[in-house]
């Protein structure tokens, strides 16, 4: 519950910071504990924050969160009112850095991280569960790694408990791409499925969501993917919701979006209703491929 002082602060808070400043201010600390800028690869965008729940046992589920800019901007401590919620969900959360452009293009960020969950899977994810997430590029990244196995091996993707994409630009072409940034993957073309069907056979249960009135990434994105993954048997469940737009899907996780009944989507409830039925076997992902 956001406080009446916090309340009381809000003009002043709207006029000095960030959304996403605006939402981390105003998300209740709860009781869950932050381990910040673990490491998992070189320099500083090599690194990860965890949430862990109070009360967490050892078989409690773990989401590695990814978050999106376009593969241009972000930073891992700008998404604790998505970490937050979630890990209230009764979840560890880790939300890793990876390289951006234009100091790289793919598939660095991919590989960035394809090693941020190796080192989850293999740290405060071993014998835990272990779910990708992710919204808009960050959406593109986790869905790569639960989909194609060339970035984890396919022992370690098929370990993976579960996927959970928000607004993503799964599959498109060098004319929706003016700086190149996928310019090395074959035929220029993002595509965060394999291009064989087949090597869709072993992928986890995936959560596909997405506002109808996204116009930064359309919702034929979702729906197009959900329907190869079914084809191939992987059990899939996608939400399209009514008016949101492609920020409003993320924003209705937060604290105060909610509190305050601006959420314009149940993205949290439908993700807490899909949690148990992930793969609850322990992670063995910790690839080495």
């Amino acid at each position: 519950m956001i406080s009446r002082r916090a309340a009381l602060a809000l003009p002043a808070l709207l006029g000095a910071c960030s959304p996403q400043d605006l939402a981390n201010a105003l998300t209740p600390r709860g009781t869950t504990a932050v381990q910040e800028g673990i490491s998992y690869g070189p320099g500083e965008r090599g690194r990860y924050d965890l949430y862990t729940p109070q009360g967490a046992m050892p078989d409690t589920p773990l989401i590695v969160f990814f978050y999106g800019g376009g593969w241009r901007s972000g930073d891992r401590g700008e998404y604790g009112f998505v970490a937050r919620p979630l890990a209230a969900l009764g979840a560890l959360v880790a939300v890793p850095d990876y390289r951006l452009f234009p100091a790289v293009r793919w598939p660095a960020f991919v590989e960035d991280g394809a090693a941020a969950l190796r080192a989850v899977a293999a740290g405060p994810g071993a014998g835990r569960p272990v779910i990708v997430m992710g919204h808009s590029a960050g959406a593109f990244i986790a869905l790569a790694l639960a989909l194609d196995p060339r970035w984890l091996g396919r022992p370690g993707r098929d370990a993976l408990a579960g996927g959970i994409g928000l607004a993503g630009p799964y599959d498109f072409g060098p004319e929706d791409d003016p700086d190149g940034i996928f310019a090395a993957a074959p035929g220029k073309r993002a595509r965060a499925a394999p291009a064989e069907e087949s090597e869709l056979l072993g992928v986890p249960p995936l959560l596909l969501l997405h506002g109808t009135d996204d116009t930064t990434v359309r919702p034929e994105q979702t729906r197009r993917l959900a329907t190869r993954a079914r084809a191939q048997g992987v059990p899939v469940q996608e939400r399209l919701y009514p008016g949101v737009g492609h920020i409003g899907i993320l924003a209705s996780i937060s604290a105060p979006a909610r509190t305050l009944g601006l959420s314009g989507a149940p993205v949290l409830e439908d993700i807490a209703g899909w949690l148990p039925g992930i793969r609850r076997s322990p992670s063995r992902a910790a690839p080495t491929g």
